[in-house]
């Protein structure tokens, strides 16, 4: 009885993470496919998400500085990677964390209260630059489409992956202190899937057969990103004491809980394609 009710424990949220994810997951997938432009706006929709979240976390609020530097600085960074401005973009942003840093420091000391001043001017560069990254993989016109499909892909299996694997077989905890929920057999079956979702993106998008393998060994790469993104999230909202970063999406939380790999994965994916060159898919 005790064990039926435990397994039963294990997979309560199944039912709204899959009706979560049927409900987002197309609507993602069709802006990927229609172009620069729907995936753009998907995409500023998502940051004014991720910010708002950010702030809040902080204890501040989006309208009034220095919780209104966050989004001002993103969206202003982000603004210029959508007209190809990529570096002008990065150092808008970098500016955008210093100007954070200083002001939120100094509103501080004048009002006596206290705020995390790190963590809100950290969330500049963390949500921006996934930002950019994200539009910056779609806006080329020849391997956009499959690069984000790629990304994408990997994420997902990844978040899939672990969360069957380490519902099934549980085991030894992956960073108790961190996270006491994830196991290194989910991690494990996370990074298996990255690799095998990866393949089949790859045999899908390009008919080299060799492809495939290039393909599992940078999805595993990207795998590996994913999960840091996600232990990285599950610290920022233990040193905030909160079990999730919002109420937003039934059965996962909010978005920064939904797409703490994605933010993570995604910079090293624009790297990749930066050293590969423009029209070039990540796995060639």
């Amino acid at each position: 009885m005790a064990e039926a009710q435990e397994k039963a424990k294990r997979w309560r949220d199944l039912k709204k993470r899959a009706i979560s994810a049927a409900v987002l997951g197309p609507g993602a997938l069709l802006c990927i496919w229609l172009g620069a432009l729907p995936w753009t706006a998907l995409m500023a929709v998502a940051i004014a998400g991720l910010v708002w979240e950010w702030v809040h976390l902080c204890g501040l609020r989006n309208r009034a500085l220095p919780g209104a530097a966050v989004p001002l600085a993103v969206f202003v960074a982000c603004a210029f990677a959508v007209f190809d401005h990529t570096l002008l973009a990065l150092v808008l942003l970098l500016l955008g964390f210093l100007a954070t840093l200083v002001g939120a420091g100094w509103m501080q000391r004048r009002d006596g209260r206290p705020a995390p001043v790190g963590w809100l001017a950290f969330g500049v560069l963390y949500i921006g630059i996934a930002g950019i990254s994200l539009i910056t993989l779609r806006h080329d016109s020849e391997a956009g489409r499959d690069n984000v499909l790629f990304l994408i892909a990997v994420v997902w299996a990844s978040d899939i992956g672990a969360y069957m694997f380490g519902r099934m077989l549980g085991g030894p905890k992956l960073a108790p202190a961190i996270s006491p929920g994830k196991t290194w057999s989910g991690a494990l079956g996370g990074l298996v899937c990255t690799m095998v979702f990866g393949a089949l993106v790859a045999a899908w998008a390009t008919p080299y057969p060799d492809d495939m393998l290039k393909a599992a060994g940078i999805a595993a790469i990207l795998g590996v990103a994913t999960q840091l993104g996600d232990l990285f999230e599950s610290h920022f909202k233990r040193r905030f004491g909160v079990k999730d970063s919002s109420a937003l999406i039934p059965g996962h939380g909010g978005l920064l809980d939904r797409l703490d790999g994605l933010i993570a994965a995604a910079p090293l994916a624009a790297l990749l394609a930066f050293f590969m060159g423009y029209g070039v898919v990540l796995w060639r």
